[in-house]
């Protein structure tokens, strides 16, 4: 035994415990998640549902379908463009206030969608609904993760994208069916109605947020304009891209190749939606042990489950095998690759948490004209190929992300 220089025997000390583990707060931060997580829920509706009622809104404003295609493009290209530019004049705005005003600006934008009588207005209006949509998800991601511990900062993440995500697994199906059974007016009447709701549980329910990022907008841009961020970024629109070239036109796929009709789509939606959620709450919680291998797992993963519609879409079992495959991983990736930009980006975090939502839906606006541009000169059966060629060629880029790592100090 050894001995101190008294020579006595060193007494004993019993080992110091261990740190607890963060968890998300079950306080007024755990019911903020929890109020972040609704109110994405009714944007990821109002974004995903035009997917499933295309055919009624084109027969409603006497337009084709491809044109019609122009809502989603429209409306992603209100979130890459309008996002940023709202967070920027917005960037010493309170967080809270910040997400009240995004959600009922966001009710009245559907309000309207409800009761526009020409295309061109329904057109712009899904613009304005895209701009504040960017701004909200990069607002509630950034909050979420300011309202959890470090070590559950994925799972923060997850909580926003999983209400992204459940939105595919209820929402989407239940205003598809609305749609068809009552009419596409009534979809857009009834998510302005949640809006109002989302709004009340907010200002109810989520305390003041700290914020993710320091300073003002030029300050933060100098943390945002790096390679790592970019490069992030730049993945973000590559994989989207990939994904949106197949699911813009999945309701066409599944009746023109896997020979469903009607009701039949929104159980395929259903059963999309339900692997996105729970690929969200994996992804959340494989992200706070491995943000990068993550990321780089489920991109890897996603490029053979696309690749796979294109061989099983006639077969409408293992269609829906391989489609929920796609959910899974495509979705899995959205947390890991959110919180990696803001970690990448340091004290540029509320900025860059705004574009990383908007590189997405850079990339979904550029997955479906490139869907609505495939399909008007090749079969839609094709499709599932053109987005895993764009998610493969992406995939030498996710590596280079998912090894990347922030910088402490700010960038000359």
């Amino acid at each position: 035994m050894p001995r101190t220089d008294t020579g006595r025997p060193p007494a004993f000390r019993p080992p110091a415990p261990r740190p607890p583990v963060p968890r998300v707060p079950r306080g007024p931060g755990g019911r903020g998640l929890g109020a972040l997580g609704l109110s994405a829920f009714v944007v990821g509706t109002a974004e995903f549902v035009v997917v499933g009622i295309l055919d009624r809104i084109a027969s409603g404003l006497h337009v084709t379908v491809g044109t019609a295609g122009l809502l989603v493009t429209a409306y992603a290209l209100g979130v890459c463009a309008g996002g940023p530019a709202l967070t920027a004049l917005t960037i010493r705005v309170p967080r809270r206030l910040l997400l009240c005003a995004a959600l009922g600006l966001y009710a009245l934008a559907n309000a309207l969608a409800a009761v526009a009588g020409d295309f061109i207005v329904l057109v712009l209006v899904r613009a304005v609904a895209g701009a504040v949509h960017g701004m909200f998800v990069g607002v509630a991601s950034s909050a979420a993760a300011s309202l959890a511990g470090p070590e559950r900062r994925g799972r923060a993440v997850a909580v926003v994208f999983g209400g992204i995500a459940a939105a595919n697994l209820l929402g989407v199906p239940l205003a598809t069916y609305a749609g068809h059974v009552l009419s596409w007016r009534s979809v857009f009447a009834g998510i302005a109605v949640l809006g109002c709701a989302a709004l009340a549980l907010t200002l109810a329910l989520v305390p003041p947020v700290p914020s993710s990022g320091r300073g003002a907008l030029r300050a933060q841009l100098r943390y945002v304009l790096t390679r790592p961020v970019l490069l992030a970024l730049g993945v973000a629109v590559l994989l989207f891209c990939g994904q949106f070239t197949v699911f813009t036109l999945l309701g066409t796929y599944l009746q023109q190749v896997t020979g469903v009709s009607g009701g039949a789509v929104g159980a395929y939606l259903l059963v999309f939606g339900a692997a996105g959620a729970l690929g969200t709450l994996a992804g959340g919680r494989c992200a706070d042990r491995d943000a990068g291998t993550t990321l780089l797992v489920a991109g890897a993963v996603l490029v053979p489950a696309l690749a796979g519609l294109h061989w099983a879409g006639e077969h409408p079992v293992t269609a829906a095998v391989v489609l929920a495959l796609f959910g899974l991983f495509g979705f899995g990736l959205a947390p890991a690759l959110q919180l990696i930009t803001i970690e990448l980006a340091g004290p540029g975090g509320d900025l860059a948490s705004t574009l990383g939502a908007s590189a997405g839906n850079a990339g979904i606006a550029a997955g479906s004209a490139a869907a609505g541009w495939f399909a008007a000169g090749h079969p839609v059966a094709g499709l599932p190929l053109v987005g895993a060629a764009v998610c493969a060629a992406t995939l030498p880029l996710v590596r280079m992300v998912s090894r990347a790592r922030p910088t402490a100090a700010a960038p000359r």
